[in-house]
Order: C-alpha cells, then sequence, then structure tokens
C-alpha cells in the first residue's frame, strides 16, 4: 500500500521582497504545526532537462558563523546521502575532506 507524505513551507516576506521569516512543517515529522528556521536549501533533480532546481532562502537574522554550520552539515548530509545512494565510499570521503576543510577555513577567518 502506498503512502503520501507532505513537506510544507511558509516564507513571510519583507517590503523588498526578501525573506523575513522561514516555518516548516511534515506530515510525517515528530511535532505538529509549523516550526521557525532561518534557512533552507532545496535541491531537486529534473530528469527531463538533466539539472538541479534549487531553492535557496534565508532570513536577514541569519548570521554568517551560522550560515558557516549550516553549510558544513549540509556537506556532511550529502557526503552520507551520496555513500548511501552510490556505495561510493572513496567520494563520500572527499565530500567529508573538503567539508572538514571548509570548516577548518572558516574556524581561521573568524579568528582573525
Amino acid at each position: 500500500m502506498s503512502k503520501e507524505a507532505e513537506i510544507n513551507f511558509v516564507v513571510k516576506l519583507d517590503d523588498e521582497g526578501g525573506p523575513s521569516e522561514i516555518y516548516w512543517g511534515a506530515s510525517e515529522a515528530d511535532f505538529d504545526g509549523l516550526k521557525p528556521c532561518e534557512s533552507l536549501m532545496i535541491s531537486m533533480w529534473d530528469k527531463v532537462e538533466k539539472n538541479t532546481m534549487s531553492i535557496d532562502l534565508w532570513t536577514k537574522e541569519m548570521e554568517i558563523g551560522e550560515m558557516s554550520a549550516h553549510f558544513y552539515f549540509t556537506f556532511m548530509k550529502m557526503a552520507d546521502t551520496y555513500e548511501k545512494a552510490t556505495k561510493n565510499k572513496e567520494l563520500s570521503h572527499m565530500i567529508r575532506h573538503f567539508a572538514t576543510e571548509f570548516a577548518s577555513k572558516v574556524e581561521k577567518i573568524a579568528s582573525e
């Protein structure tokens, strides 16, 4: 038997049309209603166009350090997903290695 699940995003816009608040919820989440978030990155593969479509949003309250952490954890999650999908440990390790170098560089820049 097939089942459906929904993921919802609500984006409130400021006077310039930029995101001022972002909320998300999912039918299979372990909470009810919507939760706030400061940034989201959605990437979708278009099989027909053979291209990735993406939605990248963040609020003005998102701090640079938080954005750097968001990218680091996204890189690490991408490595996990890539390994799970392809079983390619070598390339997954390369992604993790890049994420670690990225985090080191961010820390170095932050300490200057």
